[in-house]
């Protein structure tokens, strides 16, 4: 079994995103029996290669050749080739031009097979303390300044934790800009992850902005933003509310209505509901 062929189609790879140890036995086999892996840069695959000792061919596949060599990677994978996609470091399409190749080889009814690994967004995320249940990767802002703050604007109105890669020359000035558009939120800069120098620093937007204007750290760079905090329910909506809700069902069930439409203590919510059924 361990030496048989895998089945023809596209094999989205995931590579180490620094530590070289950070790579699955399966995708190690996978790039060992696969014909071709397209690379962004063949010289920063050829490392990890040389590394495990993968022989198989190598080409670019990148912004600038995309559209040139994609319908030859089609045909290739029509006429029964195994084709291993992977990024520089990371899982592919994320922040780079594998979405086409894998529409266009789900258009042609080719078969695509995720070899799932490591990503320097769930990295981050998962070791930043932030909520995670909800969360939004926003990859890179823009570079002109119009444009960045247009789309900080729209990240605002995002109740859940925001993710984004960014360069460490433009650092300060991004988080600056995120406090002017999300508030002085929490958030978490995370910088060389898996790598000798990995670091996490934690704080107020502002404080971080500040922290980092002057000095900009070296390095890849990841920010994760805390979502915003809900706000306190204000005591005319929650009264409202449980004066409709008393008018349909007991005290009991209207506090818990009310308990869980504002995230309020159900004490609180049943107390409020006495007084105003006693009022009434």
């Amino acid at each position: 079994m361990k030496d048989m062929r895998p089945e023809p189609g596209l094999y989205v790879t995931a590579t180490p995103i620094g530590n070289l140890a950070d790579i699955t036995y399966r995708a190690v086999e996978i790039l060992k029996k696969a014909d071709l892996i397209l690379c962004e840069d063949t010289r920063q695959t050829a490392k990890l290669c040389s590394a495990y000792g993968v022989e198989t061919p190598r080409a670019p596949y990148h912004d600038h050749n995309a559209a040139k060599v994609r319908p030859e990677i089609i045909k290739k994978l029509q006429d029964g080739a195994v084709i291993c996609l992977v990024s520089d470091a990371g899982t592919p399409l994320i922040s780079d031009p594998g979405y086409k190749l894998v529409r266009a080889a789900r258009d042609e009814g080719i078969a695509v097979y995720p070899v799932p690994g490591a990503s320097a967004a769930l990295a981050a995320l998962s070791a930043a303390g932030a909520p995670s249940d909800r969360f939004f990767f926003a990859g890179f802002l823009p570079a002109k300044q119009g444009a960045r703050t247009k789309a900080l604007e729209e990240f605002a109105r995002i109740d859940a934790t925001l993710i984004f890669y960014e360069t460490a020359p433009r650092l300060g000035a991004v988080l600056s800009a995120m406090t002017d558009a999300f508030g002085d939120r929490q958030a978490v800069v995370a910088r060389e992850l898996t790598k000798l120098h990995e670091g996490f620093r934690e704080g107020p937007l502002s404080t971080l902005a500040a922290a980092y204007g002057d000095a900009p750290p070296k390095g890849e760079i990841v920010i994760v933003v805390f979502p915003p905090e809900e706000k306190a329910a204000e005591a005319g909506d929650v009264d409202a509310f449980l004066t409709g809700a008393l008018a349909e069902m007991s005290v009991k069930e209207a506090a818990a209505a009310a308990a869980e439409a504002f995230s309020m203590p159900r004490k609180t919510a049943y107390a409020r509901a006495l007084q105003l059924k006693g009022a009434g």
